[in-house]
């Protein structure tokens, strides 16, 4: 049987979950704190062979990286950490506005009393996660908040254009900038993490108007730690919000 194992303080220890998901946790680690740098190829072979395991659930521990946006596959090469444009991340990050605007106004008349429940414990989940351990399932956290709004909304294919743009976007990045700068950790994921609070509350509340309001502030923040983590030019964001402006009004 192969071992089961997962992060603890930093060492690779054994536990009992599927083992790409272990793998993938492992991995998803070493990108987030900076071990694998971006453009670095991900050998199969070589992970393997550094965790004792066999390839095959590497490679599909792999699969569910590039699934999560942290990996990128390039025909007849392998698999690499992506490096994105910064056009790219500001296209992403337009759209992410647009859709998610979009999605919330839906979801406060749409949205269940499971996804409220869901919403909220999500939110909750993240409230006592503010170590540099923690960053993993932080941005799992994040991604499961923002994916279970939209689907909120009721609309399957607005899910489905939503995940392909979210996993354009560079939330890992973020991530493992904070992970380097831990003087960061505590004061943005405290507001990241009421930000998502009032999201949740607002369609909890069917306030459609303020749910807006909510997520533009929340994504426009995002936008700010781009420019500011990751030196996107903040005219880039700016240019990429007017060619999306003719399609929704978005509110300072």
């Amino acid at each position: 049987m192969e071992p089961r194992f997962v992060i603890e303080a930093g060492i690779e220890a054994f536990h009992h979950r599927p083992l790409k998901e272990e793998i993938f946790e492992i991995l998803h680690k070493r990108i987030i704190s900076g071990k694998y740098v971006l453009g670095e190829w991900l050998r199969q072979e070589e992970i393997a062979s550094q965790l004792g395991v066999s390839q095959t659930p590497v490679r599909e521990a792999l699969d569910l990286l590039v699934s999560a946006g942290l990996a990128e596959r390039v025909p007849y090469r392998g698999v690499c950490v992506p490096s994105l444009t910064a056009e790219e991340i500001a296209e992403a990050y337009a759209l992410r506005l647009l859709l998610e605007t979009v999605a919330v106004r839906a979801a406060a008349t749409q949205r269940t009393q499971a996804q409220i429940e869901t919403l909220s414990r999500l939110s909750e989940q993240s409230k006592a996660l503010v170590t540099l351990n923690d960053m993993p399932n932080l941005r799992l956290l994040n991604r499961e908040f923002h994916l279970s709004m939209v689907t909120a909304s009721g609309n399957s294919l607005l899910t489905k254009m939503y995940v392909m743009v979210s996993n354009k976007f560079p939330d890992w990045m973020l991530y493992e900038y904070m992970f380097r700068h831990p003087d960061l950790l505590e004061p943005n994921l405290r507001r990241e993490y009421e930000e998502h609070k009032a999201i949740a509350g607002a369609i909890t509340d069917r306030d459609a108007d303020l749910a807006v309001q909510h997520t533009i502030k929340h994504i426009r923040n995002l936008g700010s730690e781009l420019v500011i983590f990751l030196d996107v030019p903040e005219s880039l964001l700016r240019v990429a919000e007017e060619h999306l402006g003719s399609l929704i009004k978005f509110h300072k």
